[in-house]
C-alpha cells in the first residue's frame, strides 16, 4: 500500500502510524525547510498549487491521496484535484468536494447556508462604507469574507469603531457578539458514513478577540448545572447533521457558540480541514482524525468501528510557549492509557495536551510537569 500525503508540517502526526502500518508514504511540499519531509519514505518539493502533486500521484501508482493541508487557501484547489482523480482516475483523495470547500471557505456563504437550513447562528447583517446598516445593538463581531485564526477580526463597541473597521475594508460581515462557551467539535465522515466526535471547551467569549489557542481548553465540555451527556450528545447531532448536509469528507470541524443562560447553541463556521483540537479529541476518546484519514485513503475505515473503538478520558490542554522537552516530535503522537501527555507546536506556540481518568486526575499531571494553572482552569 502506498499514499500520497500533501504537505509535510502536520505529518509527524501520521508518519508513526503509517511505519507500523506498513505504509509506503510519498509527501509533497512546496518549502524546502519545512520539518518531517524526512518522515515520508520519499518526498519532492514542487511548487504551490495541486498540478504537480496531482502529477506525482500518477506517476508513483499510489493507492490513495491525504491531504494534510491546515490552512484554508489550498482547500478549493485539493478540492477540484479531488474531483479529478477520483473521476479519471478512481483514486480517493481524503478531503471535502468542491461544494462543501465553497460554502465553508466563506464566511457569508455559510451563514446563508445555515439560515437556509434553520440551523441556529447569531445574527448578522453585510455591511459597507457606502451602505452601512443601521447597527443599533453592541457589540457586534466584524469580519472578513475569507479568512482564519482571528485574522481580520474586531469587535466593535461602538458606531466609531465600525467607522474605523470600514475605513481600512470596504465590507464586512456585522455578527452579534454572544456571551458565551467557545465549542468545538470534529466530524469524521467517509463514504457516506459520519462519525461526530467529541465536544471541546475551548473557554469563554471575550471582547479581546483572544483566540482559543492561547487559553486552556478542555475535553469533554462540560457545563455546570447541565445533563453533560444530553448537550454533548445534542452538539455532536448537529454537527453531523450539517456535515451530512453540506457532504464533508476526511475531517472537518464545527465551531459553536452556547449561551449557558439558556444552553442555546449556534453556530459559527465549520472548518473543512484538520483542526486545531485534534490532541484533544485524541486525548478524550482515543480517535486521532489524522490516523482515521490514513484508514479512509487505504479503504480499511469503518464508522461503526470508531464508534466502538471511542473511549472516555478527560482532556486538558495548556498554552506553554516554550517547554524544555525531547518528546515534541512523532515518536510520542501517542496517548498511551491514563495519566499520558503529548507536547506539540512549534517554538513559542507550544501546547500540552494531558489526558487523565478524570479532570482532578488531568490536573495531577500538569502539576507534575510544572505547569502552574493559577486560577485559569475556571476560565
Amino acid at each position: 500500500m502506498k499514499l500520497l500525503f500533501i504537505g509535510a508540517r502536520l505529518f509527524d502526526d501520521v508518519a508513526l502510524y503509517t511505519k507500523n502500518k506498513g505504509i509506503n508514504t510519498v509527501l509533497t511540499e512546496s518549502n524546502p525547510e519545512s520539518p518531517n519531509l524526512n518522515l515520508a519514505d520519499s518526498h519532492y518539493i514542487v511548487p504551490r498549487g495541486m498540478d504537480h502533486p496531482k502529477e506525482i500521484a500518477i506517476k508513483e501508482d499510489v493507492d490513495g491521496v491525504v491531504p494534510l493541508i491546515g490552512i484554508d487557501g489550498p482547500l478549493f484547489d485539493v478540492a477540484l484535484l479531488k474531483e479529478e482523480l477520483e473521476r479519471d482516475y478512481g483514486l480517493p483523495v481524503v478531503a471535502s468536494p468542491p461544494d462543501a470547500v465553497s460554502i465553508s471557505g466563506d464566511k457569508v456563504k455559510t451563514k446563508k447556508f445555515l439560515v437556509e437550513n434553520n440551523i441556529k447562528t447569531p445574527e448578522y447583517s453585510l455591511i459597507s462604507s457606502d451602505h452601512q446598516q443601521d447597527l443599533n445593538e453592541f457589540p457586534q463581531v466584524l469580519k472578513q469574507s475569507q479568512g482564519q485564526g482571528g485574522k481580520d477580526i474586531k469587535i466593535a463597541l461602538s458606531r466609531d469603531d465600525v467607522i474605523d473597521y470600514l475605513e481600512h475594508y470596504s465590507s464586512a460581515l456585522a455578527e452579534k457578539f454572544l456571551n458565551g462557551i467557545e465549542i468545538s467539535v470534529e466530524i469524521l465522515r467517509w463514504n457516506g458514513h459520519s462519525v461526530p466526535l467529541v465536544p471541546v471547551y475551548k473557554g469563554r467569549t471575550t471582547l479581546d478577540c483572544i483566540h482559543p489557542l492561547h487559553k486552556i481548553k478542555k475535553a469533554p465540555l462540560n457545563v455546570e448545572n447541565t445533563d453533560t451527556h444530553e448537550l454533548n450528545h445534542t452538539i455532536q447531532m448537529i454537527a453531523q447533521n450539517i456535515g451530512e448536509l453540506m457532504g464533508v469528507e476526511g475531517t472537518s470541524d464545527l465551531d459553536l457558540i452556547l449561551t449557558p443562560a439558556d444552553n442555546e447553541t449556534f453556530v459559527l463556521e465549520i472548518n473543512t480541514r484538520p483542526s486545531g483540537t485534534r490532541y484533544l479529541t485524541a486525548a478524550s476518546c482515543d480517535i486521532y482524525p489524522l490516523q482515521e484519514m490514513v484508514d479512509m485513503a487505504t479503504g480499511s475505515w469503518s464508522a461503526d468501528q470508531v464508534v466502538k473503538r471511542k473511549k472516555e478520558y478527560s482532556a486538558l490542554e495548556i498554552p506553554v510557549g516554550d517547554y524544555s522537552s525531547d518528546r515534541n516530535n512523532f515518536g510520542f503522537r501517542k496517548f498511551h492509557g491514563e495519566n499520558s501527555w503529548i507536547i506539540h507546536g512549534p517554538k513559542k506556540h507550544q501546547r500540552i495536551t494531558i489526558r487523565g481518568k478524570d479532570e482532578e486526575n488531568a490536573l495531577e499531571t500538569a502539576g507534575k510537569l510544572n505547569l502552574d494553572l493559577g486560577n485559569k482552569i475556571k476560565e
